[in-house]
Protein backbone atom coordinates (compact mmCIF):
# COMPACT_ATOMS: atom_id res chain seq x y z
CA UNK A 1 0.00 0.00 0.00
CA UNK A 2 1.26 3.33 0.96
CA UNK A 3 4.76 2.76 2.57
CA UNK A 4 5.24 0.24 -0.43
CA UNK A 5 4.27 2.82 -3.07
CA UNK A 6 6.68 5.10 -1.81
CA UNK A 7 9.82 2.48 -1.41
CA UNK A 8 9.73 2.05 1.88
CA UNK A 9 11.02 -1.44 2.70
CA UNK A 10 7.83 -3.20 4.78
CA UNK A 11 10.35 -4.15 7.74
CA UNK A 12 11.09 -0.48 8.19
CA UNK A 13 7.71 0.49 8.67
CA UNK A 14 6.39 1.94 11.63
CA UNK A 15 3.35 2.30 13.63
CA UNK A 16 2.32 5.51 11.44
CA UNK A 17 3.26 4.14 8.19
CA UNK A 18 0.70 1.13 9.44
CA UNK A 19 -1.72 3.50 10.37
CA UNK A 20 -1.43 5.41 7.06
CA UNK A 21 -1.75 2.05 5.22
CA UNK A 22 -5.54 1.36 7.22
CA UNK A 23 -6.29 5.01 6.14
CA UNK A 24 -6.18 4.56 2.66
CA UNK A 25 -7.22 1.34 2.65
CA UNK A 26 -10.50 2.55 4.19
CA UNK A 27 -11.10 5.37 2.38
CA UNK A 28 -10.61 3.08 -0.90
CA UNK A 29 -13.68 0.70 0.42
CA UNK A 30 -15.38 4.33 0.29
CA UNK A 31 -15.36 5.04 -3.18
CA UNK A 32 -14.65 8.89 -2.08
CA UNK A 33 -11.92 9.74 -4.53
CA UNK A 34 -9.31 7.24 -3.15
CA UNK A 35 -8.68 6.10 -6.78
CA UNK A 36 -7.08 9.67 -7.41
CA UNK A 37 -5.42 9.33 -4.02
CA UNK A 38 -3.72 6.33 -4.83
CA UNK A 39 -2.53 7.46 -8.32
CA UNK A 40 -0.70 10.18 -6.90
CA UNK A 41 1.04 8.00 -4.49
CA UNK A 42 1.82 5.87 -7.91
CA UNK A 43 3.24 9.15 -9.97
CA UNK A 44 5.94 9.37 -6.31
CA UNK A 45 6.83 5.75 -6.55
CA UNK A 46 7.93 6.17 -10.02
CA UNK A 47 9.50 9.78 -9.23
CA UNK A 48 10.84 9.55 -5.89
CA UNK A 49 14.59 10.44 -5.28
CA UNK A 50 16.64 8.73 -2.92
CA UNK A 51 16.44 12.14 -0.69
CA UNK A 52 13.08 12.60 -1.11
CA UNK A 53 12.07 9.06 -0.23
CA UNK A 54 14.20 9.76 2.97
CA UNK A 55 11.71 12.57 3.85
CA UNK A 56 8.68 10.33 4.26
CA UNK A 57 9.34 9.39 7.72
CA UNK A 58 8.74 13.36 9.21
CA UNK A 59 5.83 13.47 6.91
CA UNK A 60 4.54 10.14 7.87
CA UNK A 61 4.62 10.94 11.29
CA UNK A 62 2.35 14.11 11.06
CA UNK A 63 -0.03 12.67 9.30
CA UNK A 64 0.05 9.36 11.42
CA UNK A 65 -0.17 11.79 14.47
CA UNK A 66 -3.37 13.66 13.02
CA UNK A 67 -5.24 9.81 12.54
CA UNK A 68 -4.60 9.22 16.05
CA UNK A 69 -5.81 12.92 17.06
CA UNK A 70 -9.09 12.25 15.45
CA UNK A 71 -9.88 8.73 17.44
CA UNK A 72 -12.55 9.44 19.43
CA UNK A 73 -13.59 13.25 18.93
CA UNK A 74 -16.96 13.63 18.14
CA UNK A 75 -17.19 17.13 17.91
CA UNK A 76 -16.46 18.66 14.56
CA UNK A 77 -15.17 21.78 15.84
CA UNK A 78 -12.40 19.74 17.04
CA UNK A 79 -12.01 17.66 14.22
CA UNK A 80 -10.97 21.04 12.61
CA UNK A 81 -8.77 22.58 15.13
CA UNK A 82 -7.19 18.85 14.75
CA UNK A 83 -7.30 19.08 11.14
CA UNK A 84 -6.02 22.93 10.40
CA UNK A 85 -3.30 21.82 12.94
CA UNK A 86 -2.11 19.10 10.50
CA UNK A 87 -2.11 21.37 7.60
CA UNK A 88 0.15 24.30 9.22
CA UNK A 89 2.61 20.98 8.81
CA UNK A 90 2.33 22.12 4.89
CA UNK A 91 2.27 25.97 5.38
CA UNK A 92 -1.29 26.18 4.92
CA UNK A 93 -2.96 28.16 7.98
CA UNK A 94 -6.52 28.72 6.45
CA UNK A 95 -9.00 25.92 5.48
CA UNK A 96 -12.73 26.23 4.51
CA UNK A 97 -15.04 23.04 3.93
CA UNK A 98 -18.56 23.29 3.71
CA UNK A 99 -21.43 21.37 1.14
CA UNK A 100 -23.18 22.17 -1.98
CA UNK A 101 -26.27 20.71 -3.10
CA UNK A 102 -25.97 19.00 -6.44
CA UNK A 103 -27.15 21.56 -8.71
CA UNK A 104 -26.52 25.05 -7.20
CA UNK A 105 -23.94 27.57 -7.47
CA UNK A 106 -24.83 28.95 -4.11
CA UNK A 107 -23.01 27.60 -1.18
CA UNK A 108 -25.93 26.34 0.77
CA UNK A 109 -27.03 23.09 2.43
CA UNK A 110 -26.59 19.23 1.03
CA UNK A 111 -28.16 18.12 3.73
CA UNK A 112 -29.93 19.81 6.63
CA UNK A 113 -27.22 18.44 9.73
CA UNK A 114 -24.31 19.23 6.87
CA UNK A 115 -21.50 21.04 8.53
CA UNK A 116 -19.71 24.62 7.37
CA UNK A 117 -16.46 25.48 8.58
CA UNK A 118 -13.83 27.45 7.35
CA UNK A 119 -10.99 30.03 9.18
CA UNK A 120 -10.13 32.42 6.45
CA UNK A 121 -9.54 35.73 7.06
CA UNK A 122 -12.43 38.14 8.11
CA UNK A 123 -11.87 40.30 6.02
CA UNK A 124 -12.37 38.27 2.87
CA UNK A 125 -15.32 36.30 4.28
CA UNK A 126 -17.17 39.90 4.53
CA UNK A 127 -16.04 40.66 0.89
CA UNK A 128 -17.01 37.31 -0.42
CA UNK A 129 -20.28 37.37 0.53
CA UNK A 130 -21.46 40.92 0.01
CA UNK A 131 -20.08 40.70 -3.88
CA UNK A 132 -21.77 37.19 -4.15
CA UNK A 133 -18.81 35.61 -5.20
CA UNK A 134 -20.18 32.19 -4.57
CA UNK A 135 -21.76 32.46 -8.30
CA UNK A 136 -18.70 33.12 -9.81
CA UNK A 137 -16.04 31.49 -7.80
CA UNK A 138 -14.29 29.30 -10.21
CA UNK A 139 -13.10 26.67 -7.27
CA UNK A 140 -16.50 25.93 -6.95
CA UNK A 141 -17.02 25.48 -10.96
CA UNK A 142 -13.88 22.99 -11.30
CA UNK A 143 -14.87 21.19 -8.00
CA UNK A 144 -18.34 19.84 -10.00
CA UNK A 145 -16.14 18.92 -13.19
CA UNK A 146 -14.76 15.71 -11.44
CA UNK A 147 -12.91 14.57 -8.95
CA UNK A 148 -9.26 14.60 -7.16
CA UNK A 149 -7.33 17.51 -5.60
CA UNK A 150 -6.80 20.32 -7.90
CA UNK A 151 -4.37 23.57 -7.21
CA UNK A 152 -6.01 27.10 -7.66
CA UNK A 153 -3.04 27.90 -9.97
CA UNK A 154 -4.25 25.11 -12.78
CA UNK A 155 -7.67 27.00 -12.79
CA UNK A 156 -6.59 30.36 -12.96
CA UNK A 157 -4.79 29.45 -15.47
CA UNK A 158 -7.19 27.20 -17.45
CA UNK A 159 -8.58 28.41 -21.06
CA UNK A 160 -11.65 27.81 -19.71
CA UNK A 161 -12.23 30.51 -16.44
CA UNK A 162 -13.48 33.74 -17.26
CA UNK A 163 -12.07 37.51 -16.16
CA UNK A 164 -14.75 37.80 -13.95
CA UNK A 165 -13.87 34.33 -12.48
CA UNK A 166 -9.88 35.18 -11.96
CA UNK A 167 -10.75 38.79 -10.27
CA UNK A 168 -12.40 35.82 -6.86
CA UNK A 169 -8.77 34.40 -7.17
CA UNK A 170 -7.04 37.86 -7.68
CA UNK A 171 -8.97 39.74 -5.20
CA UNK A 172 -8.46 36.34 -2.63
CA UNK A 173 -4.86 36.80 -3.04
CA UNK A 174 -5.12 40.21 -1.72
CA UNK A 175 -6.22 39.24 1.03
CA UNK A 176 -3.17 36.49 1.92
CA UNK A 177 -4.66 33.32 0.26
CA UNK A 178 -2.07 33.53 -2.35
CA UNK A 179 -2.44 29.68 -3.69
CA UNK A 180 -3.77 26.87 -2.60
CA UNK A 181 -5.36 23.39 -3.24
CA UNK A 182 -9.11 22.33 -3.14
CA UNK A 183 -10.31 18.38 -2.75
CA UNK A 184 -14.24 17.65 -4.36
CA UNK A 185 -15.79 15.07 -2.03
CA UNK A 186 -18.44 13.88 -3.32
CA UNK A 187 -20.75 11.06 -1.76
CA UNK A 188 -23.74 9.29 -2.01
CA UNK A 189 -27.56 10.76 -3.45
CA UNK A 190 -25.39 13.28 -4.91
CA UNK A 191 -23.97 15.00 -1.43
CA UNK A 192 -20.97 17.28 -2.90
CA UNK A 193 -18.40 19.37 -0.08
CA UNK A 194 -15.76 21.49 -0.95
CA UNK A 195 -12.50 21.41 1.36
CA UNK A 196 -10.37 24.03 0.33
CA UNK A 197 -6.39 24.52 1.84
CA UNK A 198 -4.75 27.96 1.53
CA UNK A 199 -1.27 29.58 2.13
CA UNK A 200 -0.43 33.18 1.58
CA UNK A 201 3.12 32.45 -0.74
CA UNK A 202 3.05 32.22 -4.49
CA UNK A 203 4.99 28.95 -3.99
CA UNK A 204 3.27 26.01 -5.93
CA UNK A 205 1.90 22.79 -3.95
CA UNK A 206 4.32 20.13 -4.44
CA UNK A 207 2.55 16.76 -5.11
CA UNK A 208 3.40 14.87 -2.20
CA UNK A 209 1.45 17.42 -0.37
CA UNK A 210 -1.46 17.58 -2.23
CA UNK A 211 -1.37 13.43 -1.88
CA UNK A 212 -1.59 13.99 1.91
CA UNK A 213 -3.50 17.08 2.32
CA UNK A 214 -6.33 14.84 0.11
CA UNK A 215 -5.74 11.93 2.17
CA UNK A 216 -6.52 14.37 5.34
CA UNK A 217 -9.46 15.71 3.79
CA UNK A 218 -10.87 12.24 3.18
CA UNK A 219 -10.29 11.00 6.63
CA UNK A 220 -11.82 14.24 8.06
CA UNK A 221 -14.76 14.62 5.78
CA UNK A 222 -15.90 10.98 6.73
CA UNK A 223 -15.65 11.45 10.47
CA UNK A 224 -17.66 14.71 10.21
CA UNK A 225 -20.09 12.47 8.31
CA UNK A 226 -20.39 10.28 11.32
CA UNK A 227 -20.92 13.07 13.80
CA UNK A 228 -23.79 14.00 12.08
CA UNK A 229 -25.49 11.09 11.01
CA UNK A 230 -29.25 10.54 10.78
CA UNK A 231 -28.66 8.72 14.44
CA UNK A 232 -26.47 11.41 15.87
CA UNK A 233 -28.67 14.17 17.90
CA UNK A 234 -29.29 16.93 15.84
CA UNK A 235 -28.91 20.44 17.44
CA UNK A 236 -31.75 22.62 17.64
CA UNK A 237 -30.77 26.66 17.34
CA UNK A 238 -34.41 28.05 17.94
CA UNK A 239 -33.80 31.20 16.25
CA UNK A 240 -36.44 34.51 16.68
CA UNK A 241 -38.08 35.79 13.40
CA UNK A 242 -36.04 38.97 13.96
CA UNK A 243 -32.26 37.22 14.73
CA UNK A 244 -33.42 35.61 11.16
CA UNK A 245 -34.02 38.73 9.63
CA UNK A 246 -31.14 40.47 11.04
CA UNK A 247 -28.51 37.61 9.88
CA UNK A 248 -30.53 37.10 6.59
CA UNK A 249 -29.67 41.01 5.53
CA UNK A 250 -25.77 40.12 7.19
CA UNK A 251 -25.82 37.26 4.48
CA UNK A 252 -26.66 40.23 2.09
CA UNK A 253 -23.61 42.65 2.73
CA UNK A 254 -25.56 44.80 5.19
CA UNK A 255 -24.30 47.13 8.10
CA UNK A 256 -25.37 46.87 11.70
CA UNK A 257 -26.50 50.39 10.38
CA UNK A 258 -28.32 49.18 7.24
CA UNK A 259 -30.00 46.83 8.89
CA UNK A 260 -31.85 48.70 11.26
CA UNK A 261 -32.89 51.28 8.75
CA UNK A 262 -34.82 48.14 6.65
CA UNK A 263 -35.96 46.90 9.82
CA UNK A 264 -37.04 50.09 11.48
CA UNK A 265 -34.95 49.35 14.58
CA UNK A 266 -31.54 50.69 15.95
CA UNK A 267 -27.73 49.54 15.27
CA UNK A 268 -27.49 48.21 18.84
CA UNK A 269 -30.96 46.37 18.63
CA UNK A 270 -29.71 44.84 15.24
CA UNK A 271 -26.03 44.21 17.02
CA UNK A 272 -27.71 42.56 20.19
CA UNK A 273 -29.57 40.18 17.88
CA UNK A 274 -26.56 38.90 15.76
CA UNK A 275 -24.65 38.42 19.00
CA UNK A 276 -27.95 35.91 20.00
CA UNK A 277 -27.30 34.61 16.80
CA UNK A 278 -23.52 34.02 16.74
CA UNK A 279 -24.26 32.29 20.37
CA UNK A 280 -26.80 29.97 19.06
CA UNK A 281 -24.80 28.91 15.88
CA UNK A 282 -21.70 28.75 18.24
CA UNK A 283 -19.60 31.18 15.81
CA UNK A 284 -17.51 34.47 17.09
CA UNK A 285 -18.27 36.08 14.06
CA UNK A 286 -21.07 37.03 11.93
CA UNK A 287 -19.87 36.33 8.99
CA UNK A 288 -19.14 32.58 9.67
CA UNK A 289 -22.68 32.75 11.83
CA UNK A 290 -24.58 34.28 8.17
CA UNK A 291 -22.65 31.00 6.18
CA UNK A 292 -23.47 28.12 8.34
CA UNK A 293 -27.06 29.57 8.63
CA UNK A 294 -27.45 29.53 4.89
CA UNK A 295 -25.59 25.73 4.84
CA UNK A 296 -28.39 24.70 7.68
CA UNK A 297 -31.02 26.33 5.40
CA UNK A 298 -32.03 28.34 8.64
CA UNK A 299 -32.59 31.54 6.06
CA UNK A 300 -32.58 31.54 2.03
CA UNK A 301 -30.12 32.75 -0.19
Amino acid sequence: MLARLLKVPRGDRNSEQIRIDSACAGLAMTGHGATVSYSRLIWHRDNATEGETMGLPRIAVELGRFLDMTEGIAQSEQLFDVLSTFALSFDCPWIAYGPLAPDQKVLKQARRDSAVMLNYPEEWQERYLKMGYDRIDPIIKKSRQGVGAFRWSEVYTDASTTENERRVLDEAATFGLRSGVTVPLHGPAGSFTIMSFAQPSDRDFQERTITYLEIAALHFHLRIAKSVSPSAPKKVHNLSLREKECILWTSRGKSSWEIGIILGITDNTVNFHLKNVMRKLSTTSRTVAAIKALSLGIIEA
